[in-house]
């Protein structure tokens, strides 16, 4: 018999290398029967090659019962980031801020240079007017700018002098990273050691940092939260928000961005004991006031005026309510309870006392008006329905109708009354922007997509691959310049005109 027909070949192939040994079991002589039992377990041994050596996973696209088959080797590419990271610190250094104000800076009359500061834009709305964009895109898509590797998470990005600021997981630690603007090189990085891990969600933070004043605000998926010099990277100060307030972590961590206002950084740890809403000064992290004992969720909360009375807007695992700003008493509330107590997505204005509210797992959305009653507010259901659930993606308001993503498909409604203009365009759990009347789409698998804002019809304009992999992450506009990322990889494109 030869060599390669000996059963300790057979064996030895079979467990180093699975194909070969599949063809020496087909060649030998025997059984059919046998051959296939034989195939079985080389087959089970070659998956067990791809687990362990290749990074073969079993992921959930954003429905949690799509399963899908994907190549994830964690040390690889945390090798690929180190190395990447450490060719940033080998190149020169690069020039000042200035001089990259022509790829990032919009005409200073038109808007203020730090313009994309907080998480979603300004106001949280996802709407980008500080310059107009390009709305006919070349055949291979916008231009590159830069591209690389990036640490987990489904942090977004804020922008600022200069700098583009995100949040994400490198082995251990979770790092708090400024990249220039203009060529994606790493400027400075603060970390702590922190892993939340999850195999639904994913690993990794989800909240977006802030920027305010020469100040970063980022907060971790377990809790801490550090106010940071944004040009250098250092801890001004810094608190575990889970611990102070005696708050048990969500299931899928905190995914609520720290909201600045009125000197204030609002934060939802969810604390029994009038410890669900807590204000810190934004810059001694002193704890101003603490309010409600609300079980929270994942909607970062909102400064909104609504009924003539300026106020923050929270959404938490049972209800939507609004709280004053200087003291935390609440104003009104509006029950919301979905299944599991999940509400991910933002709310939106959409007039002077009325806002949409929606969340996925079949829940679907509601237009909400507020009455003044006394110093209070009442609620009352203008409508509701399923035809607009935005499970963790936030909608945008367009001359009176509201683009999302009910579930997986884009759909636009009218805002007033609720009713379906269309629904088109299957993009995944992706995440959209308004520009120039267009929808910016980063869809659940990392390419752009151009829409028209257009409540007659589904109308696609462009789309190009910008980034390879799941992506959750929400985009972000700032001077022109389109930032997108996911768990492992990050970009900018030249989308301003």
């Amino acid at each position: 018999m030869p060599w390669y027909q000996t059963t300790i070949t057979l064996v030895l192939a079979g467990i180093l290398l699975p194909p070969v040994g599949l063809v020496l079991l087909w060649i030998r002589s025997g059984s059919v029967v046998l051959k296939i039992l034989g195939s079985l377990v080389i087959g089970g041994i070659g998956l067990a090659h791809l687990f362990l050596f290749y990074g073969l996973r079993l992921d959930l696209d954003g429905s949690a019962s799509r399963p899908f088959l994907t190549f994830r080797n964690p040390e690889s590419h945390y090798k690929t980031l180190e190395a990447d990271r450490a060719a940033h610190k080998a190149e020169p250094t690069p020039p000042p801020v200035e001089s990259v104000r022509s790829v990032q800076a919009a005409p200073e009359t038109a808007k203020p240079r730090n313009y994309w500061t907080d998480f979603r834009g300004p106001n949280r709305l996802g709407i980008y007017d500080q310059a107009p964009i390009l709305t006919q895109w070349p055949a291979g898509g916008l231009k590159r700018l830069w591209k690389q590797p990036v640490g987990g998470g489904y942090a977004s990005f804020v922008v600022a002098d200069g700098l583009a600021f995100t949040i994400e997981q490198r082995r251990d630690q979770e790092v708090v990273a400024a990249y220039d603007v203009g060529t994606g090189r790493e400027r400075w990085t603060n970390s702590w050691k922190a892993l939340f891990q999850e195999g639904m969600g994913g690993d990794g933070p989800r909240t977006t940092p802030v920027y305010d004043e020469g100040r970063v605000y980022a907060l971790g998926a377990e809790g801490e939260m550090r106010c940071i010099e944004a040009g250098t990277g250092k801890v001004i100060w810094n608190k575990n928000i889970l611990t102070e307030n005696g708050a048990r972590n969500l299931t899928w961590a905190q995914s609520a961005s720290p909201l600045i206002v009125d000197g204030k950084v609002i934060v939802l740890p969810g604390g029994s004991g009038g410890k669900s809403v807590v204000a810190y000064d934004k810059v001694t992290g002193k704890t101003v006031w603490s309010s409600l004992d609300d079980e929270q969720s994942y909607t970062s909360p909102m400064v909104v005026t609504l009924g003539g009375k300026r106020q923050l807007l929270i959404v938490s695992a049972l209800r939507a309510m609004g709280l004053t700003i200087e003291d935390g008493k609440l104003l009104w509330d509006f029950p919301w309870v979905t299944e599991y107590h999940i509400n991910s997505a933002q709310p939106l204005l959409v007039g002077p006392n009325r806002f949409f509210i929606s969340a996925g797992y079949g829940h679907g959305a509601a237009l909400v008006e507020l009455t003044p009653e006394g110093e209070k507010f009442k609620t009352r259901t203008v409508w509701q329905n399923t035809k607009m659930k935005n499970k963790f993606n936030t909608s945008v308001l367009y001359q009176g109708h509201i683009y999302g993503m009910d579930e997986a498909i884009l759909a636009c409604i009218h805002a007033d009354t609720g009713d379906l203009k269309w629904k088109g365009g299957r993009y995944g759990y992706g995440q959209l922007l308004l520009a120039d009347g267009h929808l910016v789409v980063l869809t659940e698998s990392g390419e752009v997509v151009l829409v028209k804002a257009n409540p007659a019809k589904h109308e696609e304009v462009a789309q190009f691959s910008a980034i390879e992999g799941k992506t959750w992450n929400h985009p972000a506009i700032a001077g022109g310049v389109l930032f997108v990322r996911n768990t492992t990889e990050m970009a900018a494109f030249q989308i301003g005109r």
